[in-house]
C-alpha cells in the first residue's frame, strides 16, 4: 500500500501550538485518502514551534496529490493552532511543500494547494478552481468593507481586535494596547508623576528639560539644543519626520502678500524676491488644510488653539533652506501680520513655533496616519478579498500588510475614536482630526504615492538645487530596488500585458482599492484596472514602499523630532498673535501645551517610535509563500540591492553631525504595524 510522509511544521509565536486533534485527508487525481489521525504515541504533537513527521499509509493509488485537508478537533479545551507548512513525501521520493502560515481555531479546518503560485489561467483542473472560488467566497464574508467615518477610505468592519478575523490579529493583543504602551512609556521616560497634571503650565523653556533628558538620543538633543535657529528649522521640511510637504515656490500666492523690501535682509543674492522666485531659490510650505478646522473643545478648562499658516522659505548661499516670511492664517490683513526674521525675537520664534505645531497636526493625522496606515490597510483588504493564497500577487503583498489591518483597528479602538487618547493631548482631537482627514481626501491621489512623481510635482527633484534632501535620495534609491524586485516578480509569471489584462483576480483587487479605498473618485488617479507589466510593476511599487519605507520615514522620527515639546507642541492654548511687538516669553510658555499634555505627547511619539518585537525589516520574508527557485533568487538579489543602499547611507551618515536613517533598509520594517 502506497505510504507518504507528512511533515507538519508548527508556529513559533506564543499560544501556537494545540493539544487537539489533527486529521489529515490527501486528495489526488485518481483518488482520495480516509481522515487520518496525526498522532504519535507518548509525545506531545504540535508543541509551539515543533517540526513533526508522520507515516500516513493509503489503501489504493491516489494519482497526483492536489490538496491537502487538514481537520482539527476538540481534545480538552479549545484552542487555536497556528500551522506554518506541511511537506508531503510521496510514494516515489517527490517532496511536495503546502505552505499554510495561518491559525485554525476551534474546531476549524483547511485545504491547502501546493505552493506553487498560479494564475487563475493556469488552473484547468475543476476541483482546484472550485478551490480558488471557495476560498475568495469565505474570505469576502470574513474581510467586509465598513465606513468608519464620512468621507474616509474604507476600512474593515471590526468594532474591535477581537473581531477581527485570526489570521490578521496580533500574536499578543497586550503588545499593542495604546492606553498600556503610553503609559509604559511614560513610566520609562520617568515623566508619570506629570501626566495628570493638566491646566499647569511649565515655568520656561529649561522646565521642558523635567520631562526630556532622561533618555540620551543624538537627534533630539541636538533638536533641543538648536530648535531655535532658522536652519534647524528649515532643515525638518527636508529631513524631519515630515518631508513631504515643501515644494518650490513658482509664483507669490496672493494671499501672501511678502515684498522684496520685507525680507531684503535675508535675500543673498542681491536680487528682488521675483527674481529669487525665478532662479527656483524660494520655497513654500502651506498649511491651508488647518484652514477652518475645529480646535479640541474636549476639556472645558482649556481653551486650544489651531493656525492654517503659510511658510515661506528661501535657499540661501550655503544651500540651506531657511524661513523668511510666516503668515499664521490663510486671509491676509491688518491682523493677521506677516513675521519676519528681522521682527522682535520672540515674535518670530512664536510664529515659527506656530509652524512647527501645525506641522505635527498635518503629520499625524495626513501624512503618517491617512497616506500610510489607512491606504495600506485599504490595500491588505482588497488583497484578502480578491486574491486567492495561491495567486502569486498575494504571496508577495502578504509579508507588506501583516498586522496593518489589526494597528488600525485597534488605534480606532483606543486612539482616533470618540473620547480616545488622542482627544487627551492634540489641538486636532474631539473631531478635528476626522475633519481633516476628510479634507485631504479629496486630494490625495495615485500618483502621491508614486515617490519619484510626488518628488517631482513638489519641484524638489534636483540633486544639484537642493543637495541636502537626503529624504529624496534615500527613497529613491529604495523605491528602484523594489521597482526592480516587483518588475521581475511580474515577469515571472505574466508572459505579456494580456495576461495582466486578462487576469480578473487582479483586475478585481485593483477595482476594489478604487472603488472602496478611494471611492470611486476619479479625480484620485486610482487605476481601475491594469493592462500593462510595467503599470503592474509600478502599482506593487506603490503597494509595498508605502507600507514599508514612506511609513518608515514618516513614524519612526517621531521621538527624535517631536520629544522636544516646544519644537513640536501637539497644542496651542493661547491664540495666533495679530500684532507685533507684545510676544514674550512667559506668554510662549503659557501658549505651548501644559505639563499633562506634555507627557502624554511623549509618551505617544516615545510608543510610536519603537519597532515591534521580532519586527520583519525589508527584504525579509520568513514565511516562505513562494516556493520556486527564479522567484527565491530575485529576493536574495533584492537583498543585495538593499545591503549596498544600508552601506552607501551609513557612509554618508558618518561625515553628518545630524544623520538621516530612516529610510536605511534595515531600519524599515516590512508593514505598517505600529
Amino acid at each position: 500500500m502506497p505510504s507518504y510522509t507528512v511533515t507538519v511544521a508548527t508556529g513559533s509565536q506564543w499560544f501556537a501550538g494545540t493539544d487537539d486533534y489533527i486529521y489529515l485527508s490527501l486528495v489526488g487525481s485518481a483518488g482520495c485518502s480516509e481522515k487520518h489521525l496525526l498522532d504519535k504515541p507518548f509525545y506531545n504533537d504540535f508543541e509551539r514551534g515543533a517540526v513533526d513527521s508522520y507515516d500516513v499509509t493509503v489503501d489504493e493509488e491516489l494519482g497526483d496529490i492536489q490538496l491537502i485537508k487538514i481537520e482539527k478537533r476538540k481534545y480538552w479545551l479549545h484552542d487555536d493552532w497556528y500551522l506554518k507548512y506541511i511537506t508531503l513525501k510521496t510514494p516515489c521520493g517527490d517532496y511536495i511543500e503546502f505552505p499554510c502560515y495561518r491559525w485554525i481555531s476551534g474546531e476549524g479546518e483547511i485545504v491547502l494547494r501546493d505552493g506553487r503560485a498560479k494564475l487563475a489561467c493556469d488552473d484547468q483542473i475543476h476541483i482546484l478552481k472550485q478551490h480558488r472560488r471557495k476560498e475568495l467566497e469565505t474570505r469576502q464574508k470574513l474581510y467586509r468593507w465598513m465606513e468608519w467615518n464620512p468621507g474616509f477610505p474604507l476600512s474593515i468592519d471590526a468594532k474591535c481586535h477581537r473581531d477581527l478575523p485570526r489570521d490578521i490579529q496580533f500574536d499578543s493583543e497586550k503588545g499593542v494596547d495604546f492606553v498600556l504602551n503610553y503609559s509604559k512609556a511614560m513610566e520609562n521616560l520617568f515623566i508619570n508623576r506629570f501626566m495628570h497634571m493638566f491646566q499647569s503650565s511649565w515655568n520656561d523653556f529649561a522646565d521642558f528639560e523635567k520631562i526630556f533628558v532622561k533618555i540620551s538620543n543624538t537627534i533630539s538633543e541636538r533638536v533641543m539644543n538648536h530648535w531655535q535657529e532658522d536652519v534647524m528649522f528649515g532643515y525638518q521640511f527636508l529631513n524631519g519626520c515630515n518631508p513631504v510637504l515643501i515644494q518650490r515656490c513658482r509664483k507669490l500666492p496672493e494671499k501672501l502678500p511678502v515684498t522684496t523690501e520685507m525680507v531684503e535682509c535675508s535675500l543673498e543674492r542681491q536680487l528682488t524676491l521675483e527674481q529669487e522666485v525665478e532662479q527656483g531659490n524660494i520655497f513654500i510650505v502651506d498649511f491651508e488644510l488647518l484652514d477652518g478646522i475645529d480646535a479640541n473643545k474636549t476639556d472645558p478648562c482649556t481653551l486650544q488653539f489651531l493656525a492654517a499658516p503659510i511658510c515661506l522659505l528661501y535657499k540661501n548661499l550655503a544651500n540651506k533652506i531657511v524661513p523668511i516670511a510666516i503668515q499664521l492664517s490663510q486671509v491676509p490683513g491688518d491682523e493677521n501680520p506677516i513675521f519676519l526674521p528681522s521682527d522682535a525675537k520672540y515674535d518670530w520664534l512664536l510664529a515659527k513655533i506656530w509652524v512647527r505645531s501645525s506641522d505635527f497636526h498635518v503629520h499625524q493625522t495626513i501624512t503618517h496616519l491617512l497616506c500610510t496606515h489607512l491606504v495600506s490597510e485599504v490595500f491588505g483588504i482588497a488583497m484578502y478579498r480578491q486574491l486567492p493564497a495561491v495567486h502569486p500577487i498575494f504571496k508577495l503583498l502578504v509579508a507588506h500588510v501583516r498586522f496593518t489591518i489589526a494597528i488600525n483597528t485597534k488605534a480606532r479602538e483606543q486612539l482616533i475614536c470618540e473620547y480616545g487618547l488622542f482627544d487627551k493631548a492634540n489641538a486636532t482631537g474631539g473631531g478635528g482630526h476626522v475633519q481633516m482627514v476628510q479634507k485631504a481626501m479629496q486630494n490625495l491621489t495615485y500618483s502621491s504615492l508614486c515617490f519619484p512623481e510626488a518628488i517631482k510635482a513638489r519641484g524638489m527633484d534636483s540633486t544639484e538645487d537642493i543637495p541636502y534632501y537626503f529624504y529624496r535620495d534615500d527613497g529613491l534609491l529604495v523605491w528602484e530596488a523594489i521597482k526592480t524586485f516587483t518588475a521581475e516578480v511580474v515577469d515571472i509569471y505574466y508572459e505579456s500585458d494580456q495576461v495582466v489584462e486578462e487576469d480578473l483576480e487582479l483586475q478585481d483587487f485593483v477595482n476594489d482599492v478604487y472603488m472602496y479605498g478611494m471611492r470611486g473618485r476619479k479625480a484620485s488617479g486610482f487605476p481601475k484596472s491594469i493592462k500593462t507589466k510595467k503599470k503592474l510593476s509600478e502599482y506593487l511599487t506603490v503597494v509595498i514602499f508605502t507600507a514599508s519605507a514612506q511609513h518608515a520615514a514618516v513614524n519612526f522620527g517621531q521621538y527624535d523630532w517631536c520629544s522636544w515639546i516646544p519644537n513640536a507642541p501637539p497644542t496651542m492654548r493661547a491664540p495666533p498673535p495679530t500684532t507685533k511687538g507684545v510676544v514674550t516669553i512667559e506668554q510662549i510658555v503659557d501658549t505651548l501645551p501644559d505639563r499633562g499634555r506634555s507627557c502624554w505627547h511623549l509618551g505617544a511619539v516615545w510608543a510610536l517610535s519603537q519597532f515591534q518585537d521580532n519586527e520583519l525589516f525589508l527584504g525579509m520574508y520568513p514565511e516562505e509563500h513562494f516556493i520556486e527557485k527564479p522567484v527565491k533568487e530575485a529576493m536574495a538579489r533584492f537583498r543585495k540591492n538593499l545591503d549596498a543602499i544600508v552601506s552607501v547611507i551609513a557612509e554618508r551618515n558618518k561625515k553628518k553631525k545630524l544623520p538621516y536613517y530612516y529610510l536605511s533598509p534595515d531600519r524599515i520594517p516590512n508593514s505598517v504595524a505600529i
